[in-house]
């Protein structure tokens, strides 16, 4: 999964982002209800969401570094 981010391009990146804060918040609301299956599956949904944020935080310090 790691080596996808780095292949993926910025729009699929704003997709990937937006589709893991989805899984985020609907684990949130599982577990609200009932005994998750998983109770690592938030936790891994961060994780997910910190990497691909990190690649877009590297791509813009890369484009802002390479126009100086």
């Amino acid at each position: 999964m790691r080596s996808e981010i780095k292949k993926a391009s910025d729009a699929e990146l704003r997709t990937l982002l937006v589709e893991e804060r989805g899984r985020l918040r609907e684990e949130r609301f599982a577990a609200a209800g009932s005994r998750p299956k998983d109770t690592n599956a938030p936790a891994k949904h961060r994780r997910q969401i910190a990497r691909i944020l990190t690649e877009q935080r590297a791509r813009s310090l890369r484009s802002a570094s390479s126009t100086d």
